[in-house]
Protein backbone atom coordinates (compact mmCIF):
# COMPACT_ATOMS: atom_id res chain seq x y z
CA UNK A 1 0.00 0.00 0.00
CA UNK A 2 0.83 3.17 -0.84
CA UNK A 3 0.14 6.96 1.31
CA UNK A 4 -0.76 9.84 -0.25
CA UNK A 5 -2.76 12.91 0.00
CA UNK A 6 -6.21 12.24 -0.77
CA UNK A 7 -7.58 14.03 -3.59
CA UNK A 8 -11.18 15.87 -3.83
CA UNK A 9 -12.56 13.74 -6.55
CA UNK A 10 -11.81 10.86 -3.59
CA UNK A 11 -14.09 12.17 -1.00
CA UNK A 12 -17.34 10.02 -2.09
CA UNK A 13 -14.90 7.39 -2.00
CA UNK A 14 -14.00 8.25 1.48
CA UNK A 15 -17.50 7.99 2.62
CA UNK A 16 -18.23 4.91 0.65
CA UNK A 17 -15.09 2.82 2.22
CA UNK A 18 -16.52 4.99 5.77
CA UNK A 19 -19.80 3.78 5.01
CA UNK A 20 -18.36 -0.53 4.69
CA UNK A 21 -15.88 -0.07 7.70
CA UNK A 22 -19.10 0.49 9.73
CA UNK A 23 -20.47 -3.41 8.91
CA UNK A 24 -18.68 -4.35 11.28
CA UNK A 25 -20.15 -2.90 14.25
CA UNK A 26 -23.74 -4.43 13.27
CA UNK A 27 -22.29 -7.68 14.34
CA UNK A 28 -21.16 -6.65 17.82
CA UNK A 29 -24.46 -5.10 18.64
CA UNK A 30 -23.81 -1.90 17.42
CA UNK A 31 -26.04 -0.96 14.77
CA UNK A 32 -26.46 2.50 15.27
CA UNK A 33 -22.42 2.63 14.78
CA UNK A 34 -22.89 1.16 11.42
CA UNK A 35 -25.91 3.19 10.41
CA UNK A 36 -24.32 6.25 11.29
CA UNK A 37 -24.13 8.55 8.09
CA UNK A 38 -20.37 8.79 6.68
CA UNK A 39 -18.94 12.50 7.29
CA UNK A 40 -20.12 15.11 4.94
CA UNK A 41 -18.77 15.94 1.50
CA UNK A 42 -18.11 19.38 3.09
CA UNK A 43 -16.28 18.17 6.15
CA UNK A 44 -13.89 15.88 4.38
CA UNK A 45 -13.08 18.54 1.67
CA UNK A 46 -12.38 20.81 5.03
CA UNK A 47 -9.79 18.17 5.57
CA UNK A 48 -8.37 17.86 2.16
CA UNK A 49 -7.95 21.45 1.77
CA UNK A 50 -6.39 21.63 5.21
CA UNK A 51 -3.66 18.92 3.75
CA UNK A 52 -4.91 16.41 6.25
CA UNK A 53 -6.72 14.17 5.01
CA UNK A 54 -4.28 10.86 3.77
CA UNK A 55 -5.50 7.79 1.70
CA UNK A 56 -3.73 4.30 1.27
CA UNK A 57 -4.06 3.05 -1.94
CA UNK A 58 -3.86 -0.08 -3.89
CA UNK A 59 -1.70 -0.76 -7.41
CA UNK A 60 -4.83 0.91 -9.08
CA UNK A 61 -4.19 4.08 -6.77
CA UNK A 62 -7.91 3.42 -5.67
CA UNK A 63 -7.82 4.52 -2.22
CA UNK A 64 -8.85 1.35 0.12
CA UNK A 65 -8.47 3.30 3.32
CA UNK A 66 -8.16 6.90 4.50
CA UNK A 67 -7.27 8.56 7.86
CA UNK A 68 -8.22 12.62 8.44
CA UNK A 69 -6.61 14.43 11.19
CA UNK A 70 -6.93 18.11 12.64
CA UNK A 71 -4.41 19.86 15.16
CA UNK A 72 -5.93 19.95 18.88
CA UNK A 73 -4.12 20.74 21.86
CA UNK A 74 -0.99 20.84 19.87
CA UNK A 75 -1.08 17.73 18.89
CA UNK A 76 -2.34 16.07 15.75
CA UNK A 77 -6.03 14.59 16.33
CA UNK A 78 -7.34 11.20 14.73
CA UNK A 79 -10.51 12.29 13.54
CA UNK A 80 -10.85 9.12 11.79
CA UNK A 81 -9.34 6.16 10.39
CA UNK A 82 -11.21 3.73 8.53
CA UNK A 83 -9.96 0.50 6.14
CA UNK A 84 -12.19 -0.74 3.94
CA UNK A 85 -13.32 -4.55 5.43
CA UNK A 86 -11.60 -5.99 1.72
CA UNK A 87 -8.12 -4.39 2.85
CA UNK A 88 -8.44 -5.41 6.99
CA UNK A 89 -5.81 -6.66 8.91
CA UNK A 90 -3.50 -6.11 6.17
CA UNK A 91 -1.45 -3.20 8.18
CA UNK A 92 -3.25 -0.73 6.48
CA UNK A 93 -4.82 1.45 9.27
CA UNK A 94 -1.66 1.02 10.93
CA UNK A 95 0.41 2.35 8.09
CA UNK A 96 -1.82 5.29 8.09
CA UNK A 97 -0.89 6.13 11.78
CA UNK A 98 2.83 6.00 11.16
CA UNK A 99 2.48 8.27 8.45
CA UNK A 100 0.68 10.69 10.31
CA UNK A 101 2.96 9.80 13.72
CA UNK A 102 5.95 10.57 10.80
CA UNK A 103 4.46 13.93 9.43
CA UNK A 104 4.04 15.17 13.09
CA UNK A 105 7.27 14.78 14.16
CA UNK A 106 9.03 16.48 11.33
CA UNK A 107 6.74 19.08 12.32
CA UNK A 108 7.66 19.17 15.94
CA UNK A 109 4.50 17.83 16.70
CA UNK A 110 4.46 16.12 20.83
CA UNK A 111 1.90 13.43 20.07
CA UNK A 112 -1.19 11.84 18.17
CA UNK A 113 -4.76 11.84 20.13
CA UNK A 114 -7.67 10.30 19.06
CA UNK A 115 -10.97 9.30 20.94
CA UNK A 116 -12.39 5.48 20.39
CA UNK A 117 -14.39 2.75 22.02
CA UNK A 118 -12.97 0.94 24.74
CA UNK A 119 -14.30 -2.50 24.21
CA UNK A 120 -14.64 -3.18 20.61
CA UNK A 121 -11.38 -5.14 19.61
CA UNK A 122 -10.37 -2.93 16.14
CA UNK A 123 -10.32 0.22 18.26
CA UNK A 124 -9.15 0.87 21.90
CA UNK A 125 -6.60 -2.56 22.29
CA UNK A 126 -5.79 -2.03 18.35
CA UNK A 127 -4.53 1.23 19.26
CA UNK A 128 -2.61 0.22 22.28
CA UNK A 129 -1.00 -2.13 19.83
CA UNK A 130 0.31 0.76 17.75
CA UNK A 131 1.58 2.80 20.03
CA UNK A 132 -1.16 4.67 22.43
CA UNK A 133 -1.93 4.64 25.71
CA UNK A 134 -4.87 5.53 27.68
CA UNK A 135 -5.53 8.53 29.35
CA UNK A 136 -7.29 9.34 32.97
CA UNK A 137 -9.52 11.74 32.98
CA UNK A 138 -7.29 14.01 34.92
CA UNK A 139 -5.17 14.28 31.93
CA UNK A 140 -7.75 15.34 29.52
CA UNK A 141 -6.98 18.87 27.35
CA UNK A 142 -9.42 21.21 26.89
CA UNK A 143 -9.88 20.62 23.72
CA UNK A 144 -10.34 16.64 24.30
CA UNK A 145 -12.51 17.16 26.53
CA UNK A 146 -14.74 19.55 24.12
CA UNK A 147 -14.42 16.41 21.23
CA UNK A 148 -16.03 14.02 24.68
CA UNK A 149 -19.07 16.53 24.90
CA UNK A 150 -20.02 17.09 21.02
CA UNK A 151 -19.34 12.92 21.17
CA UNK A 152 -21.68 12.50 23.93
CA UNK A 153 -23.94 15.16 22.37
CA UNK A 154 -23.90 12.47 19.08
CA UNK A 155 -24.91 9.97 20.89
CA UNK A 156 -21.69 7.96 21.76
CA UNK A 157 -21.51 8.26 25.08
CA UNK A 158 -23.85 5.18 25.18
CA UNK A 159 -20.35 2.81 24.80
CA UNK A 160 -17.90 3.53 26.54
CA UNK A 161 -14.92 5.65 24.87
CA UNK A 162 -11.91 6.92 25.79
CA UNK A 163 -9.08 9.37 25.12
CA UNK A 164 -5.87 7.89 23.78
CA UNK A 165 -2.53 9.34 23.04
CA UNK A 166 0.86 8.52 21.37
CA UNK A 167 3.84 10.31 22.40
CA UNK A 168 6.03 10.87 19.40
Amino acid sequence: MRIRTARVEELPLLQEIERAAGDPFREIGMAEIADDDPPPLEELAGYQRAGTAWVAVGADDRPVAYLVAERLDGCLHVEQVSVHPDHAHGGVGRSLLDHLAELARSQGVPALTLTTFTDVAWNAPYYERCGFRRLAEAELTPELRAVRECEAAHGLARWDRVCMRRDL
